[in-house]
């Protein structure tokens, strides 16, 4: 699942997820397919149609990508979603457990989070998935979550955010904005979440 003027949690052409930023591929920020306003929940059927996609229907897809799991979330992505409360990474998590952390990201993203949020019907407001992110599956021990930086800038990230937009809406350039809020961002420049106040000029 990541983010050229888009942001997403995943390698360029495939699903953007926390926020993303033109020219810069991960995911995080994607120019979103449909506005993150509003975005809820969608059903299991929903999440399959865009897992056989993104990693043709593999929940527990490993390729070396740097993407993971059926719905292939970057670990910045499955982090800011809450996703190391079940597992490390993605692909070593449950079906259901993906799924649950999808919700979230569709929540904090909009479907723009993932390249084939078009070809699953995947949209904001949908019916909830019918999952047990909680029940057996996998066991793996999970890491302590790590929650992104609030900051303290001029400028507060809204769902939809990309650093491309928010830089070509103020004259600046996204690499600029990221050097500038690093300590805010983090490590990968795809990823900013709703919420975190970056300075912008």
């Amino acid at each position: 699942m990541l983010f050229s003027g888009k942001g997403r949690h995943r390698r360029t052409g495939k699903a953007a997820r926390i926020a993303t930023v033109t020219g810069v591929a991960g995911a995080a920020v994607a120019i979103p397919l449909v506005s993150a306003t509003g975005a809820q929940a969608a059903s299991v059927d929903t999440w399959e149609k865009v897992a056989q996609c993104e990693s043709s229907g593999n929940w527990q897809a490993n390729t070396g990508n740097g993407y993971y799991g059926g719905l292939q979330f970057n670990n910045s992505s499955w982090a800011a979603a809450g996703g190391t409360k079940y597992a490390p990474r993605a692909d070593l998590a449950t079906k259901d457990q993906q799924i649950a952390v999808a919700e979230k990201l569709l929540k904090m993203q909009g479907p723009g989070a993932w390249s084939c949020a078009g070809a699953g019907g995947l949209t904001s407001g949908g019916p909830a998935a019918d999952v047990n992110p909680d029940g057996g599956g996998n066991k793996a021990q999970p890491q302590q979550e790590s929650a992104p930086e609030k900051g303290h800038g001029n400028y507060t990230v809204k769902p939809g955010d990309t650093l491309g937009k928010i830089a070509d809406a103020h004259g600046t350039t996204w690499k600029q904005l990221y050097t500038d809020n690093k300590s805010t961002i983090g490590g990968d420049a795809d990823l900013i979440v709703p919420g975190q106040k970056l300075q912008v000029g």
